[in-house]
């Protein structure tokens, strides 16, 4: 890919937009209320902050969770998960449309259209997810001295399309946050991949990391030194001969996770030029057929990867709630031209 297309890309993956702490207290420590203990331990840990983490259970003392008033002992065990603090640059708020499907005052899910980066990066501070939000909503968690991730808990990458939750607080940051790390939050993605994957449903697994021969694309691996644990369930929706439609569900959330996996197993997704997928790889390389592919890539040219649907517990209401995004005009414009040579 090229560099602007790898800025997307280069940022941490889901589960690292997190940060998690573990502190013994000293034996000499001094009663003092929980919250106002980890002020001083934690950097860039607001109250408020804290606060939030405390309300969602992400603040425990001794394995159970706490309370603001609770005052620390001596040899106390605090663990912390919360989502990682801002860094410092300035945003220039863009007036570029969003296509919201929810909103409510705790959050939003939106529709990512493909080519649209999330994080702002070098190279690259505007016309990204980031851009708009700041233009669309104000005070948004993290949006404090200019935060290069405003209400964001997850991602996608540039040229995949699809749901995306934003968190307009900081409690539904948090307890967000804790549900991509707790890995409850449910995942739907569509794939157009080159081959008939065998079995046809199935998981792959592995520890996925930087290749050791390109460093922009991930590699899966059997050591765990190497790299991150990965799960993607996969389902056959559906067989073209050359090509399948599938559906894929994270277990977890790392960067690159669906394109490296099937790259894995000998299947890349169709037209994802960083993992192979931007040439005849079934059928031959000639005459109409090539043709043919070209044309298909035409009509998609990026990978074919969709954030199909998304479902989680509000951080307020408790309930669930789920949603689903139809394939976009592109997706949709080169699967009908596989199913058009397939049956005809």
């Amino acid at each position: 890919m090229t560099a602007v297309a790898d800025l997307d890309d280069d940022l941490p993956e889901d589960d690292d937009l997190y940060e998690h702490h573990r502190i013994v207290v000293d034996k000499g420590q001094g009663l003092l209320r929980v919250d106002r203990f980890l002020m001083d331990r934690l950097p860039h840990a607001s109250r408020t902050k804290i606060q939030a983490g405390i309300d969602v259970e992400s603040v425990r003392v001794n394995d159970r969770p706490t309370k603001a008033s609770y005052r620390i002992k001596p040899l106390d065990v605090i663990t912390v998960s919360l989502p990682h603090p801002p860094r410092e640059t300035d945003i220039l708020p863009e007036n570029i449309p969003l296509d919201i499907v929810f909103e409510d005052d705790e959050l939003l899910v939106l529709n990512k259209v493909a080519g649209m980066v999330v994080h702002p990066a070098h190279g690259n501070w505007d016309g990204t997810l980031v851009n708009a939000l700041v233009y669309h909503f104000q005070h948004l968690p993290t949006t404090r001295n200019g935060a290069i991730r405003p209400g964001l808990v997850h991602r996608i990458d540039k040229d995949t399309s699809g749901l995306m939750v934003i968190a307009k607080t900081e409690y539904a940051m948090t307890h967000l946050a804790r549900q991509f790390f707790e890995h409850s939050i449910e995942r739907t993605y569509n794939a157009l991949v080159w081959g008939i994957p065998d079995p046809a449903d199935g998981t792959i697994t592995g520890y996925i990391g930087r290749s050791a021969k390109d460093r922009k694309v991930q590699a899966i691996y059997d050591d765990e030194s190497k790299g991150k644990w990965a799960v993607t369930h996969y389902k056959t929706l559906e067989q073209l001969r050359y090509v399948a439609l599938m559906q894929c569900n994270l277990e977890t959330g790392r960067t690159h996770q669906i394109r490296a996996h099937f790259k894995h197993i000998g299947h890349p997704l169709f037209n994802d030029a960083m993992y192979g997928g931007d040439r005849v790889l079934r059928g031959q390389p000639v005459g109409s057929f090539k043709a043919f592919v070209d044309n298909a890539f035409k009509l998609m040219p990026r990978q074919a990867l969709h954030a199909k649907s998304l479902g989680f517990v509000h951080p307020r209401t408790q309930q669930w709630l789920q949603f689903d995004s139809p394939l976009p005009d592109d997706f949709q414009a080169a699967l009908d031209k596989w199913r058009g040579l397939v049956n005809s």
